[in-house]
């Protein structure tokens, strides 16, 4: 029989035949207190789990199909995108040690680092945004134990060579950590590149609901599993069980949704690249714009995630811009069925090395609405930018 899709895989654990009569989802269980039938098995953890902060059985369905989903030995959860960040970094790095990142690091990801970890002794140093993979491994030092990988990177979208810096990193004991909810485990696989820790946001794609916060770690060397094991028991995180059964529920469809907000958010990328009110697009799949090339070779597919540099503006011009959307939410996060947009020029001042952009910088995804309705939704979003400009020039502060 010939491999399965990604799209069948994602099933395919549900439907799997053996386990006698049962329902497609696994029920969900909501535990504290584990009992046993003896004394002597209480501590016995091959007979499931001591104690509920150990996971039920609906978050160890969620592991096992996120292991599959991200082909790796294990998978790890944790309350939020951000604790998937943090919680390899606290297992991995001791005082003394150094972390090197990217200058557009995710900001929650950065202030974890200057704040949290610079008080405990471990530094960071960021390397620029559009260094490459070579520049980056020049970098590394006596002190790095770990690199923290983002491709595309938060907000501006530059891409890494992430299979060749992995292979540095390796050749030098330096340990590598890659966000990659952008790819979700699906179009990119760290794991398969070299990467040591794959973490995602499953709030984003694998969720697809906007409805719960969680994140996961893939990991396949056994001392990194221990690690991540132990600096998850020591903290004590935990997921619920009902947040478990609405990822597992997501991850079912993640492939077709995925799939149809890509495609929906290269047609709106064109479309805004061509616009006299916009000087770039940053989005990856689309030809000519930041990393294509390295995402054309190494990703499978693609977030419905991007960046929009506007031909200069200013704040007002857009807060006008999005306050005329009708069908864009204002809101943070992303990779749920609905289509967002928020401002993001003010976020390029926390970097060490403020990027080089003509204008106004926003995000922008892209959900599963028609893209034919976001298009006309953007259009009156523009006629409200071109106006407030002209107000602008009429009536100069």
């Amino acid at each position: 029989m010939n491999p399965l899709s990604d799209r069948t895989r994602l099933i395919a654990s549900a439907t799997q035949r053996g386990r006698g009569r049962r329902p497609v989802n696994p029920p969900v269980e909501r535990a504290s207190t584990m009992l046993s039938d003896k004394t002597a098995s209480m501590r016995d953890e091959t007979l499931g789990p001591v104690y509920g902060l150990e996971g039920t059985g609906t978050a160890h369905a969620l592991r096992h199909a996120l292991a599959d989903l991200e082909r790796a030995a294990d998978v790890f959860l944790v309350p939020s995108g951000l604790a998937a960040i943090t919680v390899p970094i606290l297992a991995l790095t001791r005082p003394g040690d150094e972390v090197l990142t990217t200058d557009a690091l995710y900001g929650p990801s950065r202030r974890f680092l200057t704040r949290h970890m610079a008080a405990r002794g471990v530094t960071t140093r960021f390397h620029p945004a559009g260094a490459d993979a070579r520049q980056v491994a020049e970098m590394i030092t006596d002190r790095t134990k770990l690199i923290l990988i983002e491709s595309p990177a938060s907000l501006t979208f530059e891409m890494l060579d992430v299979p060749a810096l992995a292979t540095a990193a390796r050749a030098r004991s330096v340990l590598t950590v890659m966000d990659n909810t952008w790819g979700a485990g699906l179009a990119f696989r760290p794991l398969a590149h070299g990467v040591d820790v794959s973490a995602q946001a499953v709030t984003k794609y694998v969720s697809g609901h906007s409805d719960l916060l969680m994140g996961s770690m893939a990991v396949d060397a056994p001392a990194i599993r221990r690690a991540v094991a132990d600096a998850i028991e020591d903290m004590g995180w935990h997921v619920s069980p009902d947040d478990a059964s609405l990822a597992l529920r997501g991850l079912r469809t993640m492939t077709l949704r995925m799939a149809e907000q890509a495609r929906s958010a290269l047609l709106v990328a064109a479309w805004l690249q061509a616009r006299p009110e916009v000087s770039r697009v940053l989005y990856p799949p689309l030809t000519g714009s930041v990393g294509h090339a390295l995402w054309k070779r190494d990703f499978t597919g693609a977030s419905a995630l991007m960046g929009v540099v506007m031909r200069g503006g200013n704040t007002q011009d857009a807060q006008a811009f999005l306050d005329a959307l009708s069908l864009f939410g204002l809101g943070y996060s992303w990779g749920g069925f609905e289509s967002l947009i928020t401002h993001e020029t003010g976020q390029m001042d926390w970097r060490k090395q403020k990027p080089d952009l003509e204008g106004e910088l926003i995000r922008i995804h892209v959900g599963l609405e028609d893209p034919a309705d976001l298009i006309a939704d953007l259009e009156v979003g523009l006629t409200a930018w071109r106006t407030q400009q002209d107000s602008n020039l009429q009536h100069p502060a």
